[in-house]
């Protein structure tokens, strides 16, 4: 459990948040930043997690299936946003307009482990640059479970920055479960930090348009 922080002060942060913003003819997303300290970014420090928040997503991340046969028809009777098939991976290889298009379309992959290959050959290089690699999935597994995983993830990137932000749900979610969720992503990140909280300055809170919250007491200098 993270030291520097507990759900009740994200509550009141998430609280004073929404009730500091005024009121949208959209629903507004809620968002996480954590700025961090004492890390030598120039040296190599990344990091590219996918977190899976124990609180849903009114509205979940997008999943592109890469599969045929049998996995592919189980992806799409388990309403997954997209399923590709080894022919339409190859067909990107001749247009990178469209491949660009494809990969910003979805916030994560997976891919049947006997289309890895094919997949690095004709999307690795755009792919891995954005962090988006499929997740392999082996013959026979419970691809279902997979899905309603990644559907409830979200993925935190930090390179050459000293900041990280992240969606972690909407204002139309409690402030309770999106407290939750804030607690969940701040625990993983710092479990990947070199010297653990004792890297994090700062933690603030927002909706998409409204003004940062910061935590209360602030973070040890």
């Amino acid at each position: 459990m993270t030291s520097l922080i507990n759900e009740s002060e994200l509550v009141k942060m998430i609280k004073d948040a929404k009730s500091t913003d005024k009121e949208r003819k959209f629903r507004q997303s809620v968002e996480l930043y954590v700025v961090l300290k004492d890390i030598d970014v120039k040296k190599g420090f990344a990091m590219n997690e996918t977190i899976q928040l124990p609180k849903k997503l009114s509205t979940p991340t997008t999943v592109c299936v890469m599969a045929g046969g049998d996995m592919g028809l189980k992806a799409k009777n388990a309403n997954a946003d997209r399923v590709i098939g080894s022919d339409e991976i190859n067909s990107l290889a001749a247009n990178k307009r469209e491949a660009r298009k494809f990969i910003n379309n979805y916030d994560f992959f997976l891919a049947d482990t006997q289309l890895m290959t094919t997949v690095g050959k004709v999307l690795g290089q755009l792919l891995g640059p954005r962090g988006k690699m499929p997740v392999p999935v082996p013959f026979n597994a419970p691809i279902e479970s997979f899905l309603d995983r990644f559907r409830s993830s979200i993925r935190v990137k930090v390179k050459n920055s000293l900041s990280i932000s992240c969606k972690i749900g909407d204002e139309s979610m409690s402030d309770e479960d999106l407290a939750a969720n804030a607690h969940a992503v701040i625990s993983a990140i710092e479990k990947k930090l070199p010297s653990g909280d004792k890297n994090i300055r700062r933690i603030m809170v927002k909706t998409s348009m409204g003004k940062p919250i910061k935590q209360v007491q602030q973070v040890r200098k």
